[in-house]
C-alpha cells in the first residue's frame, strides 16, 4: 500500500506524520490514543497549528497522519465532514508569513535574458538551458525532467536518450517526442512534445548544443552534465537554483519553477492555439484548466471582444460548469 504513493507525497506525509508525534509528545499524548486518534484529538491538532501554518501544509499533515492509519489498516475514525469545514477554517486563517508569492509565469523575453547571463561553454549552463526551453515548449513539469537528489537517477522512471524520438507529420512538420517513463497521474508513463522554434529559445538547438557538450550516457539522464571526471544529473534542486541566481544576476526577480508550465500555456494561447489543444498537450485536469483560464485577463482578451462573439462562446464552454437538468 506505501507503494501507492508518490515519493514527493510520501515525503510531504512523512513531515505530517513527524510534526503529529512531535505535537503528541508535547500534550504528553500516550501512545495508544495516537493510533486509532480520535476526533477530538485531530480537530485538536489542526487547531493548534492554525493561525501559525499555511493551510495547505495543516492539511497535508492531517493526510500524512490518515495515511499512516490506511497503510497500518488502523481504522480512521475522525468525521471527513468535520475535518473539512476545520481545514477550511485553518486556510482562511493563514498567516501572511505563509501565504506563497503568486506564481508569475516565464515567458520568452525572460528567458532571453537569463541566456544572456549564462557560458555558452558552461556545460551546466547548457543543460540547465536545455531543461528550461525543453520544459517551456512542452509545458510539461519541473519534476518530469530533472530528479530530486543526486543519488536518485533510475532509468526506469526518470528520462534518458533512449527517452527521445524524432516524428513527422505527412506535411513534413517535425515535431521532437519525449517518453515520460512515470508521472504522479500516469504510472505507465506518457508523452510530452516540442517543435523548433524561432529565435535563440529554439529547445531543438539547445537540446543539441547540450548533448554536444555534455555527452551523457545514452542509459543516464537527459540533461546530465560534465563535473570533475564524470557526470552529473540535473537535481530539480541545482535547476531552479541556478535560475534564480541567474535572474538576479540580471537584476530580475526569480520566478518560481511552475512558472515555467504557466508561461508556456500562456504563451501558446496568445499565439492562438486552441483551448482543447493546450489542455491536451500540457495535461491538465479540466477543473484546473478552467480555474487557470479564469485568472489570466491577457488569455480572456481577445475572446470576450464584441466583435468576436463565436469566440467567447467556445470559451464559455470550456470554463462554465454544464446546466444542471
Amino acid at each position: 500500500m506505501a507503494l501507492g504513493y508518490a515519493e514527493g507525497t510520501k515525503e510531504s506525509y512523512g513531515s505530517g506524520l513527524l510534526a503529529w508525534h512531535v505535537w503528541c509528545d508535547g500534550k504528553g499524548i500516550p501512545e495508544e490514543q495516537r493510533a486509532p486518534a480520535s476526533q477530538l484529538l485531530i480537530s485538536a491538532f489542526i487547531s493548534a497549528l492554525t493561525g501559525a501554518f499555511a493551510g495547505k501544509t495543516i492539511r497535508n499533515y492531517v493526510y500524512g497522519v490518515r495515511a499512516w492509519h490506511v497503510v497500518h489498516r488502523i481504522r480512521w475514525r475522525p468525521n471527513d465532514d468535520e475535518l473539512d469545514l476545520l481545514l477550511k477554517a485553518a486556510d482562511k486563517l493563514t498567516p501572511a508569513s505563509s501565504k506563497r508569492k503568486k506564481r508569475l509565469p516565464y515567458t520568452v523575453q525572460f528567458m532571453l535574458q537569463l541566456r544572456e547571463q549564462m557560458d555558452p561553454n558552461d556545460p551546466f549552463d547548457m543543460a540547465v538551458f536545455a531543461c528550461l526551453v525543453c520544459l517551456f515548449y512542452s509545458a510539461s513539469r519541473v519534476g518530469e525532467f530533472t530528479v530530486r537528489r543526486l543519488d536518485a537517477f533510475d532509468e526506469s522512471i526518470h528520462v534518458t536518450q533512449r527517452c527521445l524520438r524524432r516524428d513527422q507529420d505527412r506535411n513534413g512538420k517535425k515535431v521532437t517526442v519525449l517518453r515520460l517513463p512515470r508521472t504522479k497521474s500516469a504510472p505507465d508513463g506518457e508523452d510530452v512534445y516540442w517543435s523548433a522554434q524561432n529565435g535563440l529559445t529554439d529547445p531543438e538547438a539547445a537540446l543539441d548544443r547540450h548533448l554536444e557538450l555534455n555527452q551523457p550516457p545514452v542509459d543516464g539522464h537527459l540533461f546530465a552534465y560534465k563535473y570533475k571526471n564524470g557526470h552529473r544529473p540535473l537535481t530539480k534542486t541545482a535547476f531552479v537554483k541556478r535560475l534564480a541566481a541567474l535572474a538576479r544576476k540580471a537584476g530580475l526577480d526569480p520566478l518560481q519553477g511552475h512558472g515555467i508550465r504557466i508561461g508556456a500555456t500562456l504563451e501558446y494561447l496568445l499565439r492562438g492555439v486552441p483551448f482543447e489543444v493546450m489542455k491536451a498537450m500540457g495535461r491538465w485536469q479540466s477543473d484546473a484548466f478552467a480555474l487557470y483560464l479564469r485568472k489570466h485577463a491577457l488569455i480572456l482578451a481577445p475572446y470576450i471582444q464584441a466583435e468576436a462573439p463565436h469566440v467567447y462562446d467556445e470559451f464559455v464552454r470550456i470554463t462554465m460548469p454544464p446546466a444542471v437538468r
